[in-house]
């Protein structure tokens, strides 16, 4: 059968099992968005109106789904606006792969319009960065670029295509499916190891974290934690692949890291690391483990070998997929040994945290937050740019083994509206909840049009506190009394924004007015926004803030941006 290549490009990738794609028209790929135009109920384009805010979706939509999230863009501003989605699927773990247009190949080499070198732009931060110029490869290069997307560590791929490329005809063929790729297992020599280790300790602690688990391996691991009474820790921003209600679940390993963590991870004699990369966050600045022979006896296990070893090396590494291992732990079965009081002490302090006392502002977010943790569905998902608002839902909120969070590793502002309208497109009979600071909604508002284009209107709780709030704690906290730039003295009137776009949108400027006002929010049609207002020394609990700023801001990166 002859094809161009963006009939070929779009066949393939309805056989891999790609259902949504979201991106903002280019006339570089022109031909892919005609052949998109025969795919409309298996393979949908959700135009989006910015790159960006494509990108974000596209790695939000991986992270929820496991599958790649397809994203297309244009070449130059177009995928250079679409590298912020790369950044925070590679720092995530989630897969991805983003097709950009190229100029043609007759022209390459030239500075020709918008022309740019993918493989140098993008080859440190994606998996692989790849062009085809050749359109009887179409179908063998994306192959490969959807098993790397999916395989080992998870993470994005970039696939360059030139105009000549994608109009140029062929009968090669398209894919009919993808690879059945079998996750890595542990060996029965290693299990039997990992036990003995175990059996040793004196304060186990079991470190999760990725991506990828299927809800029978986040059972199985929970199966076993409780059955060995081992206390378990997220690292940042993966709280919701445990489950939180479980008595072993003592919290989570990130910014704004609380004291009971710290003494966890510190004090623990045995770590078992499942799934989870070593991250700055996640490890306090690199403090609580020495590198690179930490004094806990570590166990490693993750799909990708190059992960193992990286930062820390273990007294055992075991590459294994996050699902196999759990298997495998199912079959090895619990250990015993005299740490009850370990596990309770972290368990205690994690419930502790919960009991706030009165904030100083119009809305007190502690009550907010306590009322969403009754109301709202078990299987919700609940997503979140980047600021100190997100102490909110990563640590005030309980997720059940049916909850998702979407939540940036990379730490990067508007994210959590985008976010929220992907796990709408692809859940739309799920409840969605976005936590955005007023600065953070601001960098992807426009997004509210893709929403309501696409039918996918989430529930989003805009904390408006005028101030970019992380900047400003680390602002204070090195040049003190010299605020400068961190100040937002001109919002727009959010509420009267998201009317705009087809939402239903209310201000609320005391708490006793939020439940109401969720309840009118769940019971819309067309999504919801609530403006909420708060003040900008409440924008955290008072008893955390200042633990917030000299630890958590200590150790987080400078970048983190926030509002």
């Amino acid at each position: 059968m002859q094809r161009n290549g963006g009939q070929l490009l779009v066949e393939s990738l309805v056989a891999l099992g790609a259902r949504k794609a979201f991106g903002v028209p280019g006339e570089s790929y022109l031909a892919v968005l005609d052949a998109l135009h025969d795919t409309q109920g298996q393979l949908d384009f959700v135009m989006c109106r910015n790159e960006g805010g494509a990108g974000f979706m596209a790695a939000a939509y991986g992270k929820l789904t496991g599958s790649p999230g397809i994203c297309m863009v244009t070449r130059g501003p177009g995928v250079t606006n679409a590298s912020i989605g790369l950044h925070t699927a590679m720092q995530d773990s989630a897969p991805m792969i983003l097709f950009v247009g190229q100029v043609g190949t007759d022209m390459k080499g030239r500075e020709a319009f918008q022309e740019i070198d993918y493989r140098a732009v993008f080859g440190t931060m994606v998996k692989w960065a790849v062009e085809i110029d050749r359109v009887e490869r179409v179908s063998e290069i994306l192959a490969r670029a959807w098993k790397t997307a999916t395989t080992g560590r998870p993470g994005p791929v970039v696939v360059a295509l030139p105009e000549d490329m994608l109009t140029s005809t062929t009968q090669a063929p398209a894919l009919v499916g993808p690879a059945t790729i079998s996750e890595p297992a542990p060996t029965a020599s290693a299990m039997a190891e990992l036990k003995a280790i175990l059996t040793q300790a004196e304060r186990p602690l079991i470190l999760y974290g990725g991506c990828n688990w299927s809800a029978e391996a986040s059972g199985q691991l929970q199966a076993f934690a409780e059955g060995s009474d081992i206390p378990v820790v997220s690292v940042f921003r993966y709280i919701d692949q445990y489950d939180n209600y479980s008595p072993t679940f003592c919290g989570e390993a990130g910014v704004g890291m609380v004291a009971s963590v710290k003494k966890l991870m510190a004090e623990a004699d045995v770590i078992l690391a499942v799934n989870n990369r070593f991250g700055e966050n996640s490890t306090d600045g690199y403090t609580l483990l020495a590198v690179p022979l930490p004094k806990q006896r570590l166990i490693h296990v993750h799909a990708s070998d190059l992960e193992i070893g990286k930062v820390y090396q273990p007294e055992l590494g075991i590459q294994a997929g996050p699902n196999e291992f759990a298997a495998a732990l199912a079959v090895m079965g619990t250990v015993t040994g005299d740490w009850s009081a370990w596990r309770q002490e972290g368990r205690a302090a994690y419930e502790a945290g919960f009991e706030l006392g009165d904030l100083p502002s119009p809305v007190d977010m502690g009550k907010v937050t306590a009322h969403l943790r009754h109301v709202l569905p078990e299987d919700v998902i609940i997503t979140n740019g980047a600021g100190n608002f997100t102490v909110w839902p990563n640590k005030f909120f309980k997720f059940g083994p049916k909850a998702r969070l979407l939540a940036p590793q990379a730490g990067a502002m508007g994210y959590g509206l985008p976010a929220a309208i992907a796990a709408r497109v692809a859940s739309p009979e799920k409840t969605v909840v976005c936590f955005a600071g007023d600065g953070d909604f601001q960098m992807n508002c426009q997004e509210l049009a893709t929403a309501l284009q696409a039918g996918a209107q989430p529930i989003i709780l805009v904390l408006n506190n005028g101030i970019y709030g992380t900047i400003r704690a680390h602002q204070e906290r090195n040049y003190p009394a010299r605020v400068s730039g961190t100040t937002m003295s001109a919002n727009p009137d959010f509420a009267a924004l998201a009317r705009a776009y087809g939402f239903h949108a209310e201000r609320i400027e005391a708490t006793e007015d939020f439940a109401p006002a969720f309840e009118r929010a769940l019971a819309s049609k067309t999504g919801a926004l609530l403006d909420l207002v708060i003040s900008p020394e409440a924008v955290t609990p008072r008893q955390t803030l200042k633990q917030m700023r000299e630890a958590a801001l200590k150790s987080a990166p400078s970048n983190e941006e926030s509002a």
